[in-house]
């Protein structure tokens, strides 16, 4: 059946309106890697933190109609991470394991396609169960990106995941430092050294490097005083360096964003000190409700914003979680505790047991 194009457009403003999540990565000085994110949404996802010890089993499957063995295979690492359990099974689109890999999924809307399992191929893994596969069974950045090379990726368009489809690129980070991105583009995996330690979503991460071309003249030092005609006009206020950076909540405009604070920031000296640079890039591309909105085909509005944004601490185990409500009230979670208790657990975001302000000791959650 043929849809016309004004509701193909409605389809495409109502996938799009849920598309604007930033991940943003920091080294201390120290050699603390920290790397965080937004997750950006119109619709209830159900979002839920959970956690998989080692050896859980996780199977791999191909395509039915290839007749390909379904693999069944224990995990080298615990897991902590965040699935959208609205998806049968739930599927994890940010995590990290014990050994420090960390992931973060944001959604490439358009510009995606994934490889295609043939009936020569032995290694194969559904998108929904990738983000559990790789945090559960690589410590680095080095060893993904060679088992990558040698396993296909594919998605199953028959399962059900909500109002927007499974079309995501990930960024992965380990104790290094080091960092890639992943997208599969005309059926090819694609992976990029993540130089700008960011990401937002679609197009993708090679289009967004050439479009921090256009933003060169940004600066952090601004004209103080310039003479016109006979007239010494001084400038009102500071910042003026950054006129022409883009305000608005596009994808390409919170990569520029993102990126020339990451870049313009102190460096930071230790852990505790990335946490909060990393934080405050963030808190740039925060989308309150009402600001960022789309029409549905019934003509309905659709508000995105951010649902929950988390800090990642690959070097020592921690995890710092906010949603919404407690934006400014983050959770600390000490993940080698959750890791040593060696059983699953899932608690939706929402329902964390976030810390009350000037209470002592309320902001550590103690298994």
């Amino acid at each position: 059946m043929k849809r016309s194009l004004a509701a193909t457009l409605s389809l495409v403003a109502m996938m799009n309106s849920a598309l604007a999540c930033t991940a943003v990565d920091i080294i201390a000085a120290d050699k603390t890697v920290i790397a965080g994110r937004t997750m950006e949404w119109a619709f209830d996802m159900k979002w839920t933190l959970v956690s998989r010890p080692k050896g859980t089993e996780l199977t791999l499957a191909a395509p039915k109609a290839l007749n390909l063995p379904t693999i069944t295979a224990k995990t080298k690492y615990a897991v902590v991470g965040v699935s959208a359990n609205i998806i049968p099974g739930g599927t994890i689109l940010e995590g990290q394991n014990s050994a420090g890999l960390g992931m973060s999924g944001n959604f490439l809307p358009g510009f995606t396609q994934y490889q295609t399992v043939t009936a020569t191929d032995k290694n194969y893994v559904e998108l929904l169960t990738f983000g559990a596969w790789a945090l559960g069974n690589f410590a680095t950045v080095a060893e993904l990106r060679e088992a990558l090379k040698v396993t296909k990726v594919w998605s199953d368009p028959s399962i059900p995941t909500g109002p927007t489809p499974p079309e995501i690129h990930f960024v992965f980070n380990d104790r290094s430092g080091a960092g890639i991105v992943v997208e599969y583009v005309n059926g090819e995996v694609q992976i990029s050294d993540n130089v700008a330690h960011v990401l937002t979503n679609a197009p993708t991460y090679d289009w967004h490097l050439t479009n921090l071309r256009n933003y060169l003249n940004l600066s952090t030092i601004g004209v103080s005083s310039r003479e016109v005609g006979t007239s010494n006009v001084t400038a009102i206020g500071q910042g003026g360096g950054f006129v022409g950076m883009p305000g608005d909540y596009t994808p390409p405009s919170r990569f520029v964003r993102a990126s020339a604070l990451r870049h313009v920031v102190p460096a930071p000296k230790t852990g505790g000190e990335a946490f909060e640079t990393v934080a405050h890039v963030l808190n740039n591309v925060d989308i309150p409700i009402g600001a960022a909105q789309s029409k549905l085909p019934d003509g309905s509005l659709v508000s995105d914003y951010t649902q929950w944004v988390s800090l990642k601490d690959l070097t020592h185990n921690t995890l710092k979680i906010a949603d919404y409500s407690h934006r400014l009230n983050y959770l600390t979670i000490d993940l080698n505790a959750l890791f040593a208790q060696d059983k699953p657990s899932e608690k939706l975001i929402s329902d964390l047991p976030y810390p009350n302000p000037g209470v002592a000791g309320a902001d550590v959650l103690k298994p």
